[in-house]
């Protein structure tokens, strides 16, 4: 019965809290607040770390440590529909492109500095490791291709080789048995920021710091070559 009742306290307290903060977001915009703001201002109010809505989970803190903020975004822009420019919210959830100029410390001070900095660990272990194998593919590709090699069916092994100094289906594999997770043939999008955020301190742990430095700094250049793709202002990518 203990645990029925605690089970129950829990429940209500998460429901309770998930409802602050979205009652803050339709209250906010319905009062003249830009939609943006307010929506950083839910975000602060926020407090779970996952969420199953209307069949669909959503796992917003990955590994403890990586605040998926977008996913976030684009559960609470639910609540607003109707109330928040459509042009603007799909330019922002699709391509990353803010309503508003802001800056690092008022971003940092509409969501709170935890969140802030769980943001930060989602964006250079999750977005800017994203970035580094594409960047490396990029250049496995036009080397083969300068070279007359056609072949793609071991290029994406061969980036995590030069990476990781493993094939990827190696590391996969570790990292599934590492969580218990069954060893299936395919991977979904949870999943794979998972395992993105696990390649990411894994490198940190196998790598010398130069070739850490260096590779970050690799992904960071292609961020810059195309950041309004990206989930981020455009600061986070300032040296």
């Amino acid at each position: 019965m203990i645990e029925l009742d605690d089970e129950l306290e829990t429940h209500q307290l998460t429901s309770t809290t998930i409802a602050e903060a979205t009652r803050y977001l339709r209250q906010a915009v319905t009062a003249g607040e830009h939609w943006y703001i307010a929506l950083l201002g839910a975000i602060g109010l926020w407090t779970e770390a996952e969420e199953i809505r209307h069949g669909r989970s959503y796992c917003y803190l990955i590994d403890g440590e990586a605040f998926d903020w977008l996913l976030l975004a684009e559960r609470l822009c639910e609540e607003v529909d109707g109330l928040v420019p459509d042009e603007e919210k799909t330019a922002f959830l699709f391509r990353g492109k803010s309503p508003l100029p802001l800056s690092p410390g008022r971003f940092k001070e509409l969501i709170g500095s935890i969140k802030y900095h769980q943001y930060l660990n989602f964006f250079y272990g999750i977005t800017v490791e994203e970035a580094l194998i594409l960047a490396v593919e990029d250049e496995v590709r036009k080397e083969r291709w300068t070279s007359g090699y056609s072949n793609e069916h071991d290029t994406v092994n061969e980036v995590f080789k030069r990476i990781y100094g493993a094939p990827k289906t190696t590391l996969l594999e570790r990292f599934r048995k590492e969580r218990s997770y069954p060893q299936t043939r395919s991977i979904g999008l949870a999943e794979l920021k998972e395992f993105t955020y696990w390649l990411f301190k894994y490198r940190l742990k196998q790598c010398d710091k130069a070739k850490v430095a260096s590779d970050t700094k690799k992904a960071l250049r292609c961020l810059r070559e195309q950041w309004s793709t990206f989930a981020l202002p455009p600061w986070v990518l300032s040296p």
